[in-house]
């Protein structure tokens, strides 16, 4: 409960057999949590007792030996409750990516420079972040450089989408700490969306983990 307090996972996945504290005991403390029972729970155990489990709160049941595509299918059926962050100056642009993404299901949330999208990451933890680079306040490379510092955010992947002929300066400043760079018109909505569902799946999965 204190790990959970402490990175806010997006999804926690959970054995029924632990010593001192059993998984049932931890999914009724976790539900009875006004901030915490809202995290889907996915147990992951050998005791067959999924109406228990259900009645106690849990999102989704499954029985070990784990299948590892229907795990993967469990954790992408939460992946929309995980909101896209959109950094970018332009209006214009945020309202493209708001066009582009919520058909599909996802929430958007937006942040006109580095500054503000930190004050959002104080609020809610996305699935993935597309950010800008050349914003004022608050560029997108100093935003990379104030993110990396917060341990809780790490698991959060980050696109960079920018209109900016990257220097070979520029890709070491974000070496390690970006997932993909996109320019700007070079890309369609289909390959947004893929770039999207695939981050964001595996940002649950990763956290999941962690939790």
């Amino acid at each position: 409960l204190r790990r959970a307090r402490e990175l806010r996972p997006d999804a926690i996945t959970l054995d029924v057999m632990m010593p001192g504290m059993d998984g049932w005991a931890v999914l009724s403390a976790l539900k009875a949590a006004p901030d915490l029972a809202d995290i889907p729970v996915i147990m992951l155990t050998i005791v067959d007792d999924r109406n228990l489990g259900y009645a106690l709160g849990a999102a989704d049941y499954l029985t070990k030996p784990i299948d590892r595509e229907r795990l993967v299918a469990v954790l992408r059926q939460h992946r929309r409750d995980l909101p896209v962050l959109v950094v970018d100056d332009d209006a214009e642009v945020r309202a493209l990516f708001r066009r582009m993404l919520e058909p599909d299901g996802y929430a958007v949330m937006e942040a006109p420079n580095g500054r503000a999208a930190l004050e959002r990451l104080r609020e809610i933890t996305p699935g993935v972040i597309l950010l800008d680079l050349m914003m004022p306040e608050m560029d997108g490379f100093e935003f990379v450089a104030e993110f990396r510092r917060h341990e809780a955010w790490r698991a959060i992947p980050i696109v960079v989408v920018t209109a900016k002929d990257l220097s070979h300066d520029d890709r070491q400043r974000l070496n390690g700490y970006v997932e993909r760079i996109l320019q700007k018109g070079a890309y369609g909505r289909e390959q947004l969306l893929a770039e999207v569902r695939d981050l964001v799946a595996a940002s649950v999965g990763r956290r999941s983990r962690r939790g």
